[in-house]
């Protein structure tokens, strides 16, 4: 003879079975994110450059122009006001700034121009063309200009309303977190 489960008891299984598969899969988030941090593994939510998964690598020699780079910004009242206008993300850098990733284009030495664009050494540099206000309407103040002073570096984004040099200038290569690979990305 069939023994037959009252509906109640199959409704008790199936929702043990979603409960526990449940929480197996929100226990698993915290593992993979721990797991993840520790191998170099970042999230890019801004578009400066491609969004996505990124994994950071510990530069071994002196950076290069041409380097994708994360980096801590300094603490200054450039980027303060920055993150005020909503330009960079919260994160784990000093003053609780977000890393940012960037292109070196220039490196101690170097001159670089900017007028309507960002020339380096007197090459054009392409997609650096430079916008006088931001999606808000505020103004942005370009940098004016000069040589890359010791210890700093020149950093640029082609995508149009990226927040990089154009506007904060050089930055000091010490705050360099690693050199940036695109994992699993995709441009907007």
């Amino acid at each position: 003879m069939r023994k037959f489960s009252p509906p109640e008891a199959i409704g008790r299984s199936r929702y043990r079975r979603t409960n526990g598969a449940l929480l197996v899969g929100v226990s698993l988030v915290p593992i993979i994110s721990v797991v993840g941090w520790i191998g170099g593994y970042r999230i890019n939510t801004t578009p400066s450059e491609p969004l996505g998964l990124w994994r950071i690598v510990s530069l071994d020699r002196p950076v290069a122009v041409g380097d994708i780079v994360a980096f801590c910004p300094p603490p200054n009242r450039l980027f303060a006001e920055a993150r005020e206008r909503g330009y960079l993300r919260s994160g784990s850098c000093q003053d609780g700034f977000g890393p940012l990733i960037k292109i070196v284009i220039a490196l101690e030495g170097q001159r670089v121009e900017v007028v309507d664009r960002v020339s380096v050494d007197g090459r054009d540099v392409t997609m650096s063309r430079l916008l006088k206000v931001d999606g808000k309407g505020r103004t942005l103040q370009p940098y004016p200009g000069g040589i890359v002073p010791a210890g700093e570096m020149f950093l640029h984004s082609a995508y149009p309303g990226s927040w990089d040099s154009r506007y904060f200038g050089p930055v000091p290569t010490s705050g360099i977190l690693g050199l940036a690979h695109e994992v699993l990305t995709y441009a907007p």
